[in-house]
């Protein structure tokens, strides 16, 4: 370990500090396509049973109105967090009228791209402008991109532990900028070493043949219905032909926060030539995307981690965090694992947990131009060819084995996984991190690996629809209890209750609207209400 890390690893470990480290909070995200028995997708509305998809705090939609988004609240026990996104599952399949929600991050077989029906939000401005947005992603990258599914991982450590870590470090700045800065070097040792992440949890090494629309490509075809990589570990996140020529550009390193705001806060303002003769509008007036610019908004823009800080009503999120700071990490590289129930489970988030630790405390220096691109073209090779023998990853301008560079890694999180172990008591932090030294020693172990195992008999299509079908028997199997059950048809209830609210009251027309909320990230304009 570095001296720091050592140093670091010492002061949390002393007896009257052990106890922060069950203070740390996690909240997941899961998106899932619904599906008809067949397998094809669900072309009808978000069943009003779940409520508003514009004001429910858990069930949402993503892209699509057939993308559901689960999100859970967040909790200092990822075991927890993990319960209450089983309970939002077995909700929704009671709902769901014989649907299943699909098994894998990549889609199912996809309708033509005119069908695809965009998530809708009612009629308040701002579900309008969610609405619009959607469009502009349509017209910017097509809607097939937009229904492929993650799981994003939401972190924090406790806010009780940065002034420990500031007087350790004999920093003078000011409490909010030392975090900030503290989480932005996290995220620079994430860029670093994410490609792990890849290796050990992708699952995504195929997908449906008219997934590429006839775009030309460089994978494989596995059968008559299934293009693969052999060696890929998460197609999800390579580029699959689908480049955004108009976010080329925009690459920010995380060397500081303002750099970082300030790259976004250009880019929602920046046009884009092509966007330009699109415009916002077609010949009868109506919207067709929020702007003309790079990015219609800064989540548009796509990356595998993001600092985060909790909006108020109507803020945006570069508001947020240069007003307040930098206050969670939102882990978005994540494939949804097709072998689990709601494609992720406690020993991946306790794994997760050790590895955002060993990131947050090691030392993270600034990203120079050359790291910075072999950071991205590291996690690119993996994703593409992360299972292939021999494999090397480049490390400081020289070349190392993947394999290799993983036990390192796994080694100096094991001081990890030890710490979080006797914060918590037990060892499951430990039996996480050997399952994840076995997938290093045994490439066949790898989600990604035994995907393909399964491909040898059956299309990615027949498999996934089996295992959407496994998922959907076994949240059958256990409703909810009578209590469960009210709290959340409570929920939904107060959902449509709060979306008609909004509807109600609203003032001014939508082209007001749209017009304040981009001026709110370029000027100084307060946050507009929703």
């Amino acid at each position: 370990m570095s001296n720091l890390l050592s140093r670091r690893v010492a002061l949390l470990g002393e007896p009257n500090h052990l106890s922060l480290l069950t203070q740390c909070l996690h909240g997941i995200e899961r998106e899932c396509l619904r599906v008809d028995s067949d397998g094809q997708l669900a072309l009808t509305p978000h069943p009003k049973a779940l409520g508003s998809a514009l004001t429910h705090p858990q069930i949402t939609t993503d892209y699509s109105e057939a993308l559901l988004e689960f999100i859970t609240p967040a909790l200092a026990d990822p075991a927890s967090t993990l319960a209450s996104l089983e309970q939002t599952h077995r909700y929704t399949y009671s709902k769901l009228g014989g649907e299943y929600l699909w098994s894998q991050s990549m889609p199912c077989a996809l309708p033509a791209e005119e069908v695809i029906p965009i998530a809708r939000y009612g009629d308040s401005h701002i579900g309008k402008l969610k609405y619009v947005y959607r469009q502009g992603l349509a017209l910017r990258y097509g809607k097939t991109m937009q229904c492929i599914a993650g799981i994003h991982y939401n972190f924090s450590l406790p806010d009780q532990l940065w002034p420990l870590l500031q007087s350790l470090d004999s920093c003078n700045q000011c409490a909010q900028d030392y975090q900030s800065v503290s989480y932005i070097a996290m995220i620079r040792n994430f860029r670093r070493y994410s490609w792990l992440l890849m290796y050990l949890f992708g699952a995504s090494p195929a997908l449906d043949v008219g997934f590429m629309r006839g775009r030309p490509h460089s994978l494989q075809q596995l059968d008559a219905d299934t293009l693969y990589l052999p060696y890929a570990t998460s197609l999800r996140m390579s580029d699959l032909g689908y480049q955004s020529h108009a976010q080329a550009e925009l690459t920010p390193c995380y060397n500081d926060l303002a750099s970082y705001t300030d790259s976004l806060r250009q880019a929602v303002g920046t046009p884009y030539l092509p966007y330009v003769e699109i415009g916002t509008r077609n010949a009868n007036g109506d919207w067709l995307q929020l702007n003309t610019n790079i990015l219609q908004i800064e989540n548009e823009y796509y990356s595998s981690i993001r600092p985060k800080r909790v909006t108020y009503s109507g803020e945006r999120p570069i508001q947020a965090l240069v007003a307040r700071g930098v206050q969670y990490i939102e882990v978005r590289c994540l494939d949804i694992n097709p072998f689990l129930p709601m494609g992720i489970n406690l020993e991946q988030a306790q794994f997760l947990d050790a590895f955002l630790l060993y990131c947050a405390l090691q030392e993270s220096p600034a990203l120079d131009h050359d790291e910075c691109m072999a950071c991205t073209e590291n996690f690119l090779k993996v994703v593409k060819e992360g299972r292939r023998p021999g494999l090397h990853l480049q490390r400081k301008g020289a070349q190392v084995e993947l394999k290799a560079w993983a036990n390192q890694l796994l080694d100096e999180i094991q001081q990890m996984a030890d710490l979080l172990d006797r914060s918590h008591g037990g060892v499951s932090h430990s039996q996480a991190l050997q399952a994840q030294r076995e997938k290093v020693a045994d490439v066949r172990l790898t989600p990604s690996a035994q995907v393909l195992e399964q491909l040898q008999g059956e299309s990615f299509a027949q498999f996934a629809l089996r295992q959407s079908k496994l998922h959907a028997d076994y949240f059958n199997r256990q409703p909810l209890s009578p209590e469960q059950n009210a709290e959340l048809e409570q929920t939904s209830a107060d959902s449509l209750r709060e979306q008609a609210e909004i509807e109600a009251n609203q003032e001014g027309d939508f082209d007001t609207f749209v017009a304040t909320y981009q001026a709110s990230i370029l000027g100084h304009d307060e946050p507009l209400s929703s």
